[in-house]
């Protein structure tokens, strides 16, 4: 019988694909709390952590050409803006950091160490493969589970990147978005992407190749944000800075008058000088930002599991294999999931991380504790895809609505980030869990509206660290 019916099944082999939190935590609670007979962890890189894991040679794709790199968007100086409350997974709290309380927000390498430590265990029994490439996975059929093709990039050199198919009777996608950079459609852009003069957050590395330079960073979330006040560093004028909207709380800065807000680029003019390449920017106003050597844009990322194919359902492709998701999927997400995790028509395939979240560790600890828990049938779904795509059509409707409903909606009031709707999120399916399971009521995170506050309020103590932190600068510059 097809997982896709009514009929309970229940998966002895299952495959975590990707080992940063979302895939770390999920291979803990599929052992632990789903007790499969078989889990592993299959990570590319030679560490654990996803982006939290950053090598000092992150710049370039390529090192070693007889083994692919896939360098994390972190970067030096990289400090996270989520107390280590709402990092800690059940059973594992996070550590104070040393500089709590002027500075209570984790580091680049403390969040990493934290994952190590976590991953360890694992590490240890074989559970986790590191060098791990998964290129490839595709359905089989008649509910037979999944074919997954990875390379092996470990061992001996002679071996390196040798192909290996196996089956599993389930995978978990724990990929998250940032191998994928989101650009903005902007005239002219693709021209300067060409030349060089354009860049994604994605590879900062931090602002010294660009000092003398006249830069624009486009958006005004956490990484551009950073990015502006690294250039301002290494710049002699103005750092333009291209918004649509006022920051938003949950991305607080320190204002600084040498970051000059602009309109929205309409239009980008390449042009060649005596001293190089450089190029004009149109902003929406009318705006004419003259001679610039970069911009530096920090427009996010999308989630797009390319190496995944499915059989169809629209009766264009129906029972041939196709890829999940599509350049021009709109709106931009994963689709199909129920409750944004299950594949709704084939539930043995499920997400993690899938929607952007104010918490996603916290997220992925009761996320993937649900998912172990729907796999052996302690937490049930609808028993049809039909019924599985309830939540999608419901959620797809109610973004469409709210975003009607505003002028120059927010780019965050979109299908695949949750937003407002976390808590309740959250809170849904730690109620399925705690159903089947309630000795977990006390291990779980909470969501409340007391929990939501808390969260919210840590914004503000971040806002207070990045000011503490420029002082002690200011004071170590002037001893």
């Amino acid at each position: 019988m097809s997982p896709s019916s009514s009929t309970l099944f229940i998966p002895k082999r299952v495959l975590v694909i990707g080992g940063g939190p979302t895939g770390l935590v999920a291979l803990r609670n599929l052992i632990e709390r789903g007790h499969f007979e078989h889990v592993k962890l299959y990570e590319r890189r030679d560490d654990v952590g996803g982006v939290w894991y950053f090598e000092e040679n992150d710049g370039s794709e390529i090192i070693d050409r007889a083994k692919p790199r896939w360098p994390s968007p972190a970067y030096k100086g990289l400090v996270g803006n989520v107390l280590p409350e709402f990092l800690t997974f059940s059973g594992f709290p996070f550590p104070e950091p040393p500089s709590t309380p002027n500075q209570p927000f984790p580091t680049l390498a403390e969040t990493h160490d934290y994952l190590r430590a976590f991953a360890e265990p694992y590490v240890k029994s074989g559970a986790i493969k590191l060098s791990r490439e998964v290129v490839r996975v595709v359905e089989l059929k008649d509910g037979k589970g999944w074919s997954v093709v990875s390379r092996d990039w470990g061992g001996e050199v002679a071996g390196k990147g040798k192909e290996v198919e196996e089956q599993w009777d389930a995978v978990v996608v724990a990929v998250g978005w940032y191998d994928h950079a989101a650009w903005p459609e902007t005239e002219g852009l693709e021209e300067l992407k060409r030349r060089g003069l354009a860049k994604h957050a994605k590879w900062w590395r931090g602002p010294q190749p660009y000092a003398g330079k006249k830069a624009l960073v486009v958006g005004n979330a956490n990484s551009s944000n950073d990015i502006a006040t690294q250039l301002v560093s290494v710049t002699d004028g103005l750092v333009y800075q291209s918004i649509r909207r006022p920051a938003f709380h949950l991305y607080p800065s320190l204002p600084n008058e040498r970051i000059h807000k602009v309109a929205p680029v309409s239009k980008y003019i390449p042009k060649s000088t005596e001293t190089g390449d450089k190029f004009d920017a149109l902003l929406a106003d009318g705006t004419l930002l003259t001679d610039l050597d970069i911009v530096q844009v920090g427009t996010g990322y999308r989630p797009f599991p390319d190496f995944l194919r499915v059989f169809g359902h629209s009766p264009a492709d129906e029972g041939e294999l196709v890829p999940i998701v599509y350049e021009n999927t709109f709106p931009q997400r994963v689709p199909s999931l129920h409750r944004l995790i299950l594949y709704a028509y084939n539930p043995t395939l499920g997400f993690m991380g899938a929607p952007m979240t104010y918490t996603p560790f916290t997220i992925a600890d009761v996320v993937s504790t649900w998912l172990a828990l729907a796999w052996r049938g302690e937490a049930s779904y609808p028993d049809t895809p039909e019924g599985r795509l309830v939540f999608e059509k419901e959620r797809l409707e109610a973004i469409a609505k709210w975003r009607s409903e505003m002028d120059n909606p927010s780019s965050l009031m979109v299908f695949s980030v949750l937003g407002p709707s976390e808590q309740e999120y959250a809170a849904s399916l730690k109620a399925d869990i705690v159903q089947a399971r309630p000795e977990l009521e006390g291990v779980l995170p909470v969501w409340s509206d007391e929990r939501t506050a808390l969260r919210d309020a840590m914004y503000q103590k971040k806002f207070e660290a990045l000011k503490y932190t420029k002082a002690q600068a200011g004071k170590v510059a002037s001893s």
